[in-house]
């Protein structure tokens, strides 16, 4: 995109084909780390034994279940679509909050999921709780303040980040309402990503399909049977309450099958956690309000201020955190 000035392309065409560029570029260097575990082996010949089967098997429930927020966002933007400009709302709003599930749900699932699978392939399921407890600490002390911070300023965010053109101001309001519902959700859409690695772990994607599977059709209800009442704001409204009540479903399950215990570590730094996200959350209020003329449609330089603020926000928390306890810089590489 640096070079767009000078190639005769559009800007959509030009984005399209730097995706793909990249997308390919990332394959490479990902095929060139992989490549003493790993060798790419074409051929045609076809051999299914039971090991193929057993992980197509597992494989189709886990996606289904891996996928449960994105599939509801599909539905809910399939109902939005009944309502003028409201799939826009939805799909920017949809972009900003998917950066904070990244970051507190699937990368800490991504990372905790083989040496859960490993500890309890071993039997060693003390280890495989500490890794439970921790895993679920990093994502709450992510998510939660993620969560408070879009709730706090999602006008100052949209605006920031889209507020330009011929996104006008009734669409940077109409998207920041849609992302503090979604804001709600947050906490949810990450100890998700968690709680079903217990399952997954253990061999069984059933469970979290059948789960995610009664959400989905509970977000179709609540969106369809409401959507006239309210509009497209039922969509990020339902998602939230559907994925909060699949994460008691799954913590139903998780609790009767005995899959995971909160240790004492746990139970003493999650009020620290919470205490810590009031704070910081206090400070971004007041920052937000001391610079709040800095957030009108028309300033040009708003990213800059959206970013000093978070800048300050999350260095605010992450000392408060240190300083109470809640969480240190040597927690993230787990003892074993």
């Amino acid at each position: 995109m640096l070079f767009s000035q000078w190639i005769n392309i559009s800007n959509i065409l030009l984005l399209s084909y730097s995706v793909s560029f990249a997308g390919f570029l990332q394959l490479i260097v990902l095929t060139y780390f992989v490549r003493k575990n790993f060798k790419p082996i074409l051929s045609i010949k076809i051999k299914i034994d039971k090991k193929i089967k057993f992980f197509f098997k597992k494989l189709l429930p886990s996606i289904f279940s891996s996928g449960v927020t994105q599939i509801n966002i599909l539905v809910g933007t399939i109902i939005a679509s009944f309502q003028a400009g409201a799939v826009s709302y939805l799909y920017y709003a949809d972009r900003v909050y998917q950066i904070n599930l990244a970051v507190a749900g699937i990368a800490v699932g991504t990372v905790m999921l083989p040496t859960l699978s490993k500890y309890i392939k071993e039997n060693n399921y003390e280890k495989a709780n500490n890794i439970q407890n921790r895993s679920l600490e990093i994502c709450l002390f992510l998510s939660v303040p993620a969560a408070i911070a879009l709730l706090l300023a999602s006008e100052q965010i949209i605006t920031s980040l889209f507020g330009y053109g011929t996104f006008g101001i009734q669409s940077v309001m109409n998207t920041a309402t849609a992302l503090t519902f979604f804001a709600f959700g947050v906490p949810a859409f990450s100890i998700l990503k968690i709680s079903s690695n217990l399952f997954f772990a253990r061999n069984d994607t059933k469970t979290p399909f059948y789960l995610s599977l009664i959400s989905v059709i509970l977000n179709i209800i609540i969106s369809v049977s409401l959507f006239n009442k309210f509009g497209f704001i039922i969509i990020p409204i339902a998602t939230s309450i559907t994925s909060w009540m699949n994460v008691l479903m799954h913590y139903y399950f998780i609790k009767k099958r005995n899959l995971h215990i909160f240790d004492a570590k746990f139970i003493y730094k999650i009020p620290r956690i919470m205490l810590s996200v009031v704070a910081m959350g206090i400070i971004l209020y007041l920052l937000l309000t001391f610079f709040s003329v800095k957030f009108n449609y028309n300033e040009s330089w708003k990213f800059i201020y959206l970013f000093i603020i978070v800048t300050m926000s999350l260095i605010s928390y992450f000392l408060i955190s240190n300083f109470l306890g809640a969480f240190k810089f040597k927690d993230i590489k787990l003892r074993k």
